[in-house]
Formats: C-alpha cells, sequence, structure tokens
C-alpha cells in the first residue's frame, strides 16, 4: 500500500483502480489465515465496493475534489457511524440506541474521499496499552505471529489494518499512548496531536482532560495529511524541518528505566545516527514530571474521568464488562472530588514547568515503548503480569498526554528485528513543526 500520495498518484495515472484496492484490502481481511477477524468488529463491504465505483466514475470524469478520493481507511470502534450502535469493543454499550451522525472526523475523512471499510478491534473502553480484547479477540503484531503478541493498545486493530494491508491508513484515539504504542509494537508511523486540534464530537471518550484523536500509517507524511483533514485546516503540503540547527533534547531519568535489550540497543543506534549526521542532541531531565509520576501512579485523573463516564453503565450493565477492564475503573470510585482538583492543579504547573524547560529544543526524543511485543498468552494467564505490562507501555507515551503536547512514533527497528518505536515529543499547540521535524528525521530514525 506504501503511502496515501503514492495511491493518489497510482490512482490519477490509471495504474489502478480504487476498486482493486478495496477489493485488496477486503481480500486481506476476508483471508482465513489472516488477522481480519481479530482486527476488525465491522466491515463495510457493500458500501466501501459501492463507494469505490463511484469514486472511480468520478476520476474518470474528472469530477473528484480530492487526490485521495477512493482510498480505503478504517476508523477505531470508538467513533460514531450513522445508523450504528458505537460499541466501544464492549458489549456493554449493545443496548444504546444508534449514532444519528457520523462523528466529526468521519464526516471529514469522507468529503476528503476516503472509504472507511470498517470499524476496528480495540481495547474495551480504551482502558489499556496491552490491546487485548476479551469479547472480540486480540488481533496479533505483525511479528513472530508464530507466538502471537501483543499489537498494543488500546488502538489495536487499527495498526495490525495497517500493518497487514488492511488499509491504508486508520484512526485511533490517544489518551496515553493508544495510537503510539500500537503503532510502536505493529512496526508503522503513529501521531498524538495536542488534543483539542481535533474535534472529538461523536466520540466515545475515556478522559476528556487526556484524550486525543490521532491516525496511524505507513509514514509521516501520511499521518500529516490525515492530520491535517481532521483538525479542519486542509494543509496538506508538509516540508521537512531544515537539519542544521536542529536540536533534540534527549529525555533521561524514568522513561529509560528497564529497556529491553532490543530496545535500548535500537534506540541507541539511532541517536548514534542522528549524531553522526551532526543533529544536536542535548540530555534533559524533566524533575517536575518525575515527581508529578511517581504521585499520580496509579493515573487518577484517567480513572476519575472514566469512573464518571461509566458509572450509570456499571450499575446497568456490569456483568457485561471485561473483569480486567472493569476493575481498573472501579479503583477509582474513591477518587474524591478534591483529588481531582489537586492532580488538575499539578497538572498545569508541571505543563509551565516544562515547557520552561524545553525552551531552545525542537522536539524532545525517548524510546516510545520500554519492551518489545510480549506473547498474548502470557497476559491473559498472568493478570498481576498484564497489569506490569501495560504499566510499563503506557509510561513513556503518556507524558505526552499529561503536558498535552503532540506526539509521534517513528519504526526504528531493522528488518526481521522486533518493533521498536522511536518517539518525538513537541510543544503543545506545535503541531506541524513537530511533523516538520519528524519528516526531515524519518530516514535517519529508519535508518534506511
Amino acid at each position: 500500500m506504501k503511502t496515501l500520495f503514492d495511491l493518489a498518484q497510482k490512482l490519477d495515472r490509471k495504474k489502478i483502480s480504487s476498486q482493486q484496492i478495496v477489493e485488496h484490502c477486503l481480500g486481506n481481511i476476508e483471508a482465513e489465515e489472516g488477522e481480519g477477524r481479530n482486527a476488525f468488529i465491522s466491515v463495510y463491504r457493500e458500501r466501501a465496493m459501492a463507494e469505490a465505483v463511484a469514486a472511480d466514475v468520478a476520476r474518470r470524469e474528472g469530477r473528484h475534489t480530492s487526490p485521495f478520493v477512493g482510498i480505503p481507511i478504517s476508523i477505531k470502534d470508538l467513533f460514531d457511524v450513522a445508523g450504528e450502535v458505537t460499541t466501544a469493543g464492549s458489549h456493554v454499550l449493545d443496548d444504546q440506541p444508534e449514532a444519528t451522525h457520523d462523528a466529526v472526523i468521519v464526516q471529514r475523512l469522507r468529503s476528503a474521499g476516503f472509504i472507511v471499510i470498517g470499524k476496528t478491534n480495540m481495547t474495551e473502553f480504551a482502558y489499556s496499552g496491552l490491546g487485548i480484547n476479551a469479547h472480540y479477540g486480540t488481533p496479533a503484531s505483525p511479528y513472530d505471529r508464530r507466538t502471537r503478541r501483543i499489537p498494543g493498545g488500546s488502538s489495536s486493530g487499527g495498526a495490525v489494518s495497517v500493518s497487514d494491508d488492511m488499509a491504508a491508513a486508520t484512526i485511533g484515539t490517544d489518551t496515553g499512548g493508544s495510537t503510539r504504542i500500537p503503532a510502536a509494537l505493529c512496526g508503522i508511523v503513529g501521531f498524538k496531536p495536542t488534543a483539542e486540534r481535533v474535534p472529538q464530537e461523536g466520540c466515545i471518550p475515556l478522559s476528556p482532560s487526556l484524550d486525543s484523536i490521532g491516525p496511524m500509517a505507513n509514514t509521516v507524511t501520511c499521518c500529516a495529511i490525515l492530520d491535517s483533514i481532521m483538525s479542519g485546516s486542509n494543509d496538506i503540503e508538509l516540508e521537512a524541518y531544515p537539519q542544521v540547527g536542529l536540536r533534540l533534547g534527549v529525555l533521561d531519568g524514568f522513561a529509560m528505566e528497564g529497556l529491553d535489550h532490543d530496545v535500548q540497543a535500537t534506540y541507541e543506534a539511532v541517536l548514534d545516527s542522528l549524531s553522526k549526521r551532526g543533529i544536536l542532541t542535548k540530555t534533559i531531565n524533566l524533575p517536575e514530571l518525575e515527581t508529578y509520576n511517581a504521585h499520580n501512579n496509579k493515573a487518577c485523573l484517567v480513572g476519575g474521568e472514566a469512573m464518571a463516564w461509566h458509572r450509570k453503565h456499571l450499575q446497568l450493565r456490569y456483568d457485561h464488562y471485561d473483569p480486567w477492564v472493569r476493575d481498573r475503573i472501579e479503583a477509582s470510585d474513591s477518587f474524591s472530588a478534591a483529588d481531582y482538583v489537586d492532580v488538575v492543579t499539578r497538572r498545569k504547573a508541571l505543563q509551565v514547568a516544562t515547557q520552561k524547560r524545553c525552551t531552545g529544543l525542537d522536539a524532545i526524543v525517548m524510546p516510545t515503548v520500554p519492551l518489545i511485543p510480549q506473547p498474548i498468552a502470557d497476559l491473559t494467564q498472568d493478570t498481576e503480569s498484564a497489569k506490569k505490562i501495560n504499566v510499563m507501555n503506557l509510561r513513556n507515551t503518556s507524558i505526552a498526554n499529561t503536558l498535552n503536547a503532540p506526539a509521534i512514533t517513528i519504526p526504528c527497528h531493522l528488518p526481521g528485528n522486533p518493533p521498536v518505536g522511536f518517539m518525538l515529543m513537541g510543544q503543545p499547540h506545535e503541531d506541524r513543526k513537530l511533523l516538520s521535524v519528524a519528516l526531515s528525521l524519518e530516514p535517519i530514525i529508519r535508518r534506511g
């Protein structure tokens, strides 16, 4: 599938049709030995084929208004599609009314000509970084399929839909790393924008203070295109940031603790490659972040806001929850209003202090996920191990959510090796600058 621009050019030059692309994706989704049954909750076969035929006619007649008309993408099962119940990877909401409108981001993607090929599987209610779903199955990371390893969560099925050529790109949500974790563990690019950049109407929330909507795709450019469309800016063109004078802060401290050997070796190799190319790097510590992380080790802001939304459903549909997810939500039942005010106040102070410390730096870098994908069977059989791995998976990525900063992960492992993500984090509301920096550094990070 390569990039969105590649597909757009092939469509314009009549080297391929939208119908052929959609058929290719549907074939991969429906392959008996493939991951489609675990990666997707809903597949819009008939609608996607009809829209592909219409897109091909529009191109032939010169009536298409976007270069991306007829390109299939997938969306997470958190987004409303008119006429359907949005289930959030759960059975808790099965009895809810159908959505009357598409989510805002779905409307904007359709207006740009993209074909929504289906809704992808996810961690129930987006509340885990593992990607395991007890209701709909768990798609496996493309790495070491024989073992079947976690895809990362919560936007698990979306990442696998891209890695396995079931969609050209996908849209997920990110509250503590839910686009970047699965992107890193599936070997693709994942972007988390500044939260308020992309409207969240028509998306089931986890934590309104931390939720954001972002794309996963094969390249930085693909993510930048989708971010532009979803944010309503339609600034499709993205220029690479000049490498001369570029300054990166290399985060030290807890973000570097407990790294898997493959992650550490790969990450250090990328830093060495950047240095050899003349990129300026500076080790940086964020002590306020260390203190906040230690004080807030139960993610009480997420838990408190999640509990507020789920309280009524827990009363009415208690037994429909996956017990593992339900226990995590209920752990914050004692989170008080005073606790909430306290954590919000400390978060604001942390954001101000960190922004000052990062002055003069173009991005902060760190490993996206400290560990390579763990075997699914090990985590489904050992609850305590699952809890520990989940905390580790979320540790680094959640920094950007706490700071409300844009962040992007780029695959940096060599072919055949375990997947490793290299993360760059920018300043709040400087999303396009971060994407520009990422575009400039992508060839070095991929070591291609």
